[in-house]
């Protein structure tokens, strides 16, 4: 770790770059250019802030200083269609030393954290909104928790089923055997199919505070 904010770019194929700080999983924001992109996810940072409270990481966090382009990936289709990174990085294949892993599922439990509080709090109805069809809190909480096994964790064979997920208890006993999994794959230096590890925990993380903003953007104001 260093206190430099470093940044993978993954440049889209014509119409978008999503910025990624490797470092802090789930603050993945996309633009236009590379500018634009730097510049959205560096305005993010502030929101961001909430999930490295929740880790224990707020000293490290303010310690951020400027930002350092790390790689530069080409992207694909999908990468201009969703604005979400699809390709994972070269410096993404490199195993985690178990301090940094075990720092990393901190972030992502944080992040699942984050959303189930703003999930909470958020009333029924929402805003409308540029996103999700006008997806109700209930219609993108379902969509959260339901992806998570269906998209991410079975790519280290947790496969979840969703009468089960969508429980308290069987969302929390999902969630520790999918830290688990990930565990087993860093420890054994296997990738979770074509993703590496290091990929998958941000992609993972990504989609809770992705939906957390939104929820928190399309959420009225009580003024």
């Amino acid at each position: 770790m260093t206190d430099e904010l470093r940044v993978i770019l993954e440049v889209g194929k014509k119409r978008r770059v999503v910025a990624a700080a490797i470092d802090w999983p789930g603050l993945d924001r996309w633009g236009i250019s590379e500018e634009t992109a730097v510049e959205k996810l560096t305005s993010y940072l502030p929101r961001y802030a909430g999930v490295a409270d929740r880790a224990g990481r707020r000293a490290e966090f303010e310690r951020i200083g400027p930002v350092d382009i790390a790689e530069r990936v080409p992207g694909s289709s999908s990468t201009d269609f969703w604005g979400v990174a699809h390709v994972p990085s070269r410096i993404e294949a490199e195993i985690l030393a178990p301090p940094e892993l075990e720092r990393r599922l901190e972030l992502l439990q944080a992040t699942w954290a984050y959303f189930d509080d703003v999930t909470t709090r958020a009333p029924a109805e929402l805003l409308p909104g540029p996103r999700s069809a006008g997806r109700t809190r209930d219609q993108i909480i379902r969509h959260v928790i339901v992806n998570e096994p269906e998209q991410f964790s079975r790519k280290v064979e947790v496969r979840t089923e969703r009468e089960v997920v969508l429980t308290p208890d069987g969302l929390a006993g999902h969630r520790r055997a999918y830290l688990e999994a990930i565990r087993a794959y860093n420890s054994d230096g296997r990738a979770a199919r074509s993703w590496p590890i290091q990929f998958l925990i941000r992609r993972t993380a990504h989609h809770a505070m992705d939906h957390a903003w939104e929820v928190e953007d399309r959420t009225p104001d009580p003024g």
